[in-house]
């Protein structure tokens, strides 16, 4: 699969055309100078502003010098063939930590715990593929055997922010009759409580077993990983009758690449670099609203 994902992204610089619109969009005002500058690379002829920090060039042709000009300049840039718009799909799939919100859970409730750095260790080795996550998420739960059950809720309470915006774009989802499944190799804990938050229409994640309002260090069931997140997507997609290249998916870890291949456009939110190389699309500076500015009309 990650490699059907890895050709479909080269595809959408392969077949390049002047029905291809070139989006750019920062977190900071882009000078015109920039704008100039990509409009010369894309050979583009005209750029519209579709937001505060966004900008379409229109006609837009592919060029080597535009991913390392627009990482040097703190800016984030897609391909995407003209006429594309949000209202094409009808379903969004999301991971939580990290994307969603801007924490990761796992670590925070085991900084309750002392054990922060250990735990933290594990989950960005998991992140980057290099433990399978199931053997990562057993050996970071068991860290957290014996801890009180209310620092589930203090992590929710005290720690828990969306990441950049995020209302923005469930807004621009509801507004166009998308629905949203929010999937997490974490805990239920908190995708039920995203869920009611933020009308969420799925969830789908892990339970952490308790006993005595303690943690025993061990997860309910089986494992919610990898294969979890594609099978869940696959569920839905199929439940809503929608098409596959109907379906967007956004994560930033290797536990979100089976359920991106699946999906008709994906997204690296702030990812790792096995994600980006995988991935239709990378938003490494803006917010969750970047998707959005992509699918403008």
């Amino acid at each position: 699969m990650a490699t059907r994902q890895a050709f479909a992204k080269h595809r959408i610089y392969l077949n390049l055309s002047t029905l291809m619109n070139l989006i750019i969009q920062a977190t900071h005002p882009i000078a015109a100078p920039h704008l100039d500058h990509l409009g010369k690379l894309s050979q583009s002829k005209q750029s519209e502003q579709i937001a505060e920090h966004a900008y379409r060039l229109t006609s837009a042709q592919a060029h080597a010098g535009i991913a390392p000009y627009c990482l040097a300049n703190w800016l984030d840039y897609g391909f995407v063939p003209r006429g594309r718009k949000l209202a094409d799909f009808g379903l969004v799939v999301m991971d939580m930590d990290s994307t969603l919100i801007a924490i990761e859970c796992i670590d925070e409730i085991a900084d309750m715990h002392g054990l922060k750095p250990q735990v933290a260790a594990i989950t960005e080795a998991a992140m980057r593929g290099e433990i399978e996550f199931a053997e990562s998420l057993r050996r970071r739960v068991a860290l957290l055997k014996g801890l009180d059950e209310h620092a589930l809720q203090r992590v929710y309470d005290e720690r828990l922010r969306l990441s950049p915006g995020a209302e923005t774009m469930l807004a621009a989802m509801r507004k166009n009759g998308i629905k949203t499944l929010l999937v997490s190799g974490g805990f239920v804990f908190f995708t039920e409580r995203l869920k009611a938050r933020l009308g969420l229409d799925y969830t789908r994640a892990n339970t952490l077993e308790i006993a005595n309002g303690k943690l025993t260090g061990k997860v309910l069931g089986k494992i919610f990983d990898a294969q979890g997140k594609a099978d869940s997507l696959v569920n839905i997609r199929d439940e809503l009758n929608l098409r596959p290249e109907q379906v967007i998916a956004m994560g930033d870890g290797a536990n979100d690449l089976k359920m991106m291949a699946l999906a008709g456009i994906s997204i690296a939110y702030h990812a790792k670099p096995v994600v980006q190389q995988q991935a239709s699309y990378a938003l490494n500076f803006v917010g969750l609203d970047g998707l959005v500015n992509l699918l403008a009309d």
